[in-house]
């Protein structure tokens, strides 16, 4: 049995840290063992190691057919706890649940809060359920429903556990009279009926609860987690196995049944009227916007880059009047701009230092460089230049960036 030891503190220090480390509250029902957000998962996880102080825990970071299909005969003599709180198991094929009833039946336990069981599940286990608030999803209205649990062991027989809202009508409506036990009660309508089952299956059995809210933030930290350690004590004293339920198997031969959107829409009515309005609305618009409101726009051709053939005008008139002075001053212009944004050199002294510096970062030879520079500065100097001189001096630059 576990021993029910509750740190106030840290509930209270939790409780701090949950309204001043977040702007907006989710109330989503998530059920994430890292989710610090109400109806996350995170406390109970948290307090495992207390409620379970003599057990090994192993938080599961793969599907639990996986780890049974390697892990199961390790040691068949060891029993163990197997434990899922979550909304659905919807990660859990048949493959699945049927590896996990056999784990069961060889004589470890599983105990299991979920809203919603898979439908083979229940067929092997021979039980349904009825939740008359199925229909009930948006936040303001799950925040009205309100439940009183009862546990009928007798040292808790005398004690009701009132919940203040997200409580659905959740109930177990049929089962099997010669092997499930009634361990706790729900009251609907004035009448108890049971949300907490024992159902014995081989050597193990199996503890199914139809309320899994209540292992949520939000009544760890409101004096209501008194109800989830005594639920977890009918626990037998094992290693305990927490299925975080994350992953889908890799090794099962069916595929995982992911939720579908349009299926959620279809199991609420006010969902499915809302899809059936708007797919109306979309098919209105469609037809009424079938033809053009504004005629075609003609394509106006982008003006062209003649920006090369501007440069070689402007070139064959300056070799035209035969003025090569004028084209070899722009060429060395040209020259000295491109090392500056190139090299980023200054060149307002063409020194032995600037050489140098040329040399370096160019990767020219130091001599070739040189005569560049020198035949720059000669022909810089010269009043008249010829057609020869302009001719070398290109093909020099040239070179120089071919490099």
């Amino acid at each position: 049995m576990i021993k029910n030891t509750y740190i106030q503190s840290v509930y209270i220090l939790l409780l701090l840290l949950l309204f001043a480390s977040c702007k907006k509250t989710n109330w989503r029902e998530n059920y994430r063992e890292k989710e610090k957000s109400p109806f996350g998962t995170y406390i109970i996880s948290e307090e495992a190691t207390s409620l379970f102080q003599r057990e090994r825990i192993t938080f599961l970071d793969e599907n639990i057919y996986d780890y049974l299909l390697f892990n199961a005969a390790e040691d068949s003599t060891i029993t163990k706890n197997y434990i899922l709180i979550k909304y659905s198991a919807y990660k859990q094929t048949r493959e699945t649940a049927q590896e996990l009833l056999n784990f069961v039946k060889q004589g470890n336990t599983a105990f299991i809060a979920l809203n919603y069981f898979q439908e083979n599940f229940k067929e092997a286990l021979e039980f349904t359920t009825n939740n008359l608030d199925e229909e009930v999803w948006s936040i303001p209205k799950l925040k009205e429903l309100k439940g009183e649990f009862n546990l009928v062991h007798p040292d808790f027989e005398n004690t009701s556990y009132t919940f203040d809202r997200n409580i659905q009508r959740n109930y177990f409506l049929q089962y099997s009279e010669t092997k499930t036990q009634v361990l706790g009660t729900t009251t609907v309508g004035g009448e108890k009926v049971p949300n907490f089952i024992k159902i014995y299956h081989g050597k193990g059995a199996f503890y199914l609860h139809t309320n899994p809210i209540v292992f949520t933030n939000y009544y760890m930290l409101n004096g209501k987690e008194a109800y989830a350690a005594n639920l977890l004590s009918y626990l037998p004293s094992q290693e305990v196995l927490w299925d975080v339920h994350i992953k889908s198997s890799k090794f099962s031969s069916e595929q995982t049944k992911q939720p579908s959107i349009f299926k959620f829409f279809l199991q609420h009515t006010t969902l499915t009227w809302f899809l059936f309005v708007s797919l109306a609305g979309l098919l209105l618009f469609m037809l009424f916007n079938a033809r053009r409101k504004q005629r075609p726009i003609p394509e106006i051709p982008p003006l062209k880059n003649t920006t090369v053939a501007f440069t070689q005008t402007i070139a064959n008139l300056y070799l035209n009047e035969n003025d090569h002075k004028n084209l070899v001053d722009k060429k060395i212009a040209y020259f000295l701009e491109k090392v500056r944004t190139k090299y980023l050199i200054n060149t307002s002294n063409l020194n032995k230092e600037f050489i140098e510096k040329l040399a370096a970062k160019s990767g020219n030879e130091l001599q070739k460089t040189k005569y560049l520079i020198n035949t720059i500065i000669a022909l810089n100097k010269k009043a008249e230049c010829s057609e020869e001189e302009l001719i070398g001096l290109h093909k020099m630059i040239e070179n120089f960036f071919n490099k």
